[in-house]
């Protein structure tokens, strides 16, 4: 059985800090895990009404061939609004003073890979005639997450780990419902590595159990 300190260790991101008093904290419950909880649960993610085409192309509504770029379109948009909130997200946790000094940097390097998802999503979206979402400002999205109910470092990295998990899904149902040119589809199967990627490490560092069954995520 794993401890929280050896989990940390292998992943390169140390342990999450407790509060220095030694209260227990209580950590947000993770994002829902569900398209429909992600999409229809306001004021959690801000994906916008872009990301209703992403739940009908997920869900098998059809599209008419004519429409094919219109939907791979509102799709990528909607979750270029998930990285436009993630690259905020990182930012207001390096700027809130409760991440240690060794988590901050693995804090930057992922918001530099959610930067890069942020630029390859808006060169597709270009690319297939699109016009990219726009990012809010910093404080609607400190609004969005909650930023202001943070205490700890615990409750900093239990909610980047639940953002990154909650893309991931998001991501699948995207790619499930098909896109109409191949290198868009490769993107965002690229993005969910990246994701996949992040979500390890925050939860290992959380000390939290790998998933014990296969296909734990998109379900």
């Amino acid at each position: 059985m794993y401890t929280s300190e050896h989990k940390s260790d292998a992943v390169g991101l140390p342990a999450a800090e407790t509060p220095a008093n030694g209260a227990t904290t209580t950590r947000r419950p993770a994002l829902a895990a569900s398209r429909r909880g992600l999409i229809r649960g306001a004021g959690t993610l801000a994906i916008g009404g872009a990301a209703l085409a992403l739940l009908a192309r997920s869900e098998g509504i059809a599209y008419a061939a004519s429409a094919a770029d219109e939907a791979d379109i509102a799709a990528l948009n909607a979750i270029l609004g998930l990285d436009h909130e993630a690259v905020a997200a990182y930012e207001i946790a390096i700027g809130s003073g409760l991440l240690s000094a060794g988590v901050v940097p693995v804090a930057r390097l992922f918001q530099g890979h959610h930067k890069g998802h942020r630029d390859a999503l808006a060169a597709q979206i270009l690319k297939a005639g699109g016009t990219p979402a726009e990012a809010k400002s910093l404080d609607d999205y400190a609004k969005d997450i909650g930023a202001a109910t943070l205490t700890s470092e615990v409750e900093v990295l239990t909610l980047a780990a639940s953002l990154e998990g909650a893309a991931v899904n998001v991501y699948i149902a995207a790619i499930a419902g098909g896109f109409g040119a191949p290198d868009r589809a490769r993107l965002v199967g690229q993005l969910v590595a990246d994701e996949t990627l992040h979500w390890t490490v925050l939860t290992q560092a959380l000390g939290q159990r790998l998933p014990e069954q296969a296909l734990s995520f998109g379900g």
